[in-house]
């Protein structure tokens, strides 16, 4: 082995492509991630359900409205814009 040069031990290659060690590797724990990945979207997804029911049922009709906010007045043609072309 050269000076200066670290081994590799690792499962990618040297374009850091996957090998086959890495997949034979991982074979044994696919099964159980995907069932734990679909247990916890699952629950995540029954969280959402049922938050999303739960606000759903909420009845605001016993709570009074505050009045609409009164408009100003607005004059007319008035604007502290001054004329771009010149005086007239």
């Amino acid at each position: 082995m050269p000076l200066g040069r670290i081994p590799q031990s690792s499962y990618y290659d040297n374009r850091n492509r996957p090998t086959a060690a890495l997949y034979r590797a991982r074979q044994p724990y696919l099964i159980k991630n995907a069932a734990t990945g679909l247990v916890i979207f699952g629950f995540v997804a029954a969280v959402y359900t049922w938050t999303i029911k739960a606000i759903g049922q909420d009845d605001f009709s016993d709570i009074p409205m505050p009045d609409a906010p009164a408009q100003p007045a607005h004059a007319p043609n008035t604007s502290t814009a001054k004329s771009a072309g010149g005086t007239q």
